[in-house]
């Protein structure tokens, strides 16, 4: 339902991401993310110092008179945004949750593409698809997603990336940017595969959303985990220094583990936490690929 509230978020988000574009992405976006290549735009009368191997020998003979072929970018891309949606995004010991966050980066990010006339499409997953919309352009289409991030109750509480990832390559047939948005709370082996295969087939960023609680325990006594995921509890005495190390041990393992499949996929990843300007996180992170891409 649109209530008042939701309508008055989503226009925030419009405003700021405006001036976002403006100010920061407009330029950086355009040069990291390419176009297809180059397509055929007309042909003109040679000019001396055009190469050679432009000329389009057809017309060239039917006039008489030398002719060269010119060729713009295909600029148009495609956006896909992989939003996880799984029970795990229910936290946020600082700032916001994580699912509100992930809403918050997708929208941000839908808003660039739309500015700068790129079709725009949204799966929300668990693990399962819940909800896909084809991409199209325009300030409409953006804005309903945007209502759907932010409204969107799933069914389900897990997650399973190899599940996305393996849809949207079914779905997808021409080359897109592929933003998969996620806590990455899933086993880096189950989806390596897939990953591998995606970032082949398009150009996927990994935006790895976090919470500081979740690897950063304090000293406080007796503490009760909820996995928000399977439901479980446990109790756990965050006093006992084994205990805050071994957590810390399983905690920088995963980590490793997630990193490394990420970097052999060749996927790059931007790591924002709940109580980070994430406007700063991907503003920091276009522009590092923009240098990265033009040396």
């Amino acid at each position: 339902m649109l209530t008042s509230d939701l309508m008055n978020k989503i226009r925030r988000i419009e405003i700021r991401t405006r001036r976002l574009v403006n100010d920061s992405f407009a330029g950086e976006y355009h040069s990291i993310f390419r176009g297809r290549g180059m397509e055929f735009d007309e042909v003109r009368p040679y000019l001396p110092g055009d190469e050679v191997r432009t000329i389009d020998w057809n017309v060239t003979a039917r006039t008489g008179q030398p002719y060269v072929k010119r060729y713009v970018e295909e600029r148009e891309l495609t956006v896909m945004l992989l939003v996880d949606a799984s029970g795990s995004g229910d936290f946020g010991s600082e700032g916001k949750f994580k699912r509100e966050l992930a809403a918050e980066i997708a929208s941000v990010l839908s808003f660039s593409a739309t500015t700068n006339k790129d079709k725009v499409g949204l799966m929300i997953f668990t693990d399962k698809v819940e909800l896909y919309i084809p991409p199209r352009k325009g300030r409409r289409h953006v804005l309903r997603l945007i209502r759907e991030l932010l409204a969107f109750e799933p069914e389900s509480d897990g997650t399973d990336i190899k599940l996305a990832l393996d849809s949207i390559n079914q779905i997808l047939k021409r080359r897109s940017i592929v933003f998969l948005v996620s806590d990455f709370l899933d086993e880096p082996e189950n989806y390596k595969k897939a990953l591998h295969m995606t970032n082949r087939k398009h150009d996927v960023i990994a935006v790895d959303l976090h919470d500081p609680l979740e690897t950063d325990i304090a000293n406080v006594g007796l503490l009760a985990l909820e996995d928000a995921e399977s439901n479980e509890v446990v109790w756990v005495d965050t006093s006992d220094p084994a205990w805050r190390e071994t957590f810390a041990q399983q905690t920088g393992r995963f980590k490793e583990a997630k990193k490394k499949v990420l970097a052999s996929a060749g996927v790059d990843q931007v790591r924002i936490n709940t109580d980070q300007d994430y406007v700063k996180a991907l503003t920091l992170f276009f522009q590092k690929r923009a240098r990265r891409l033009r040396r």
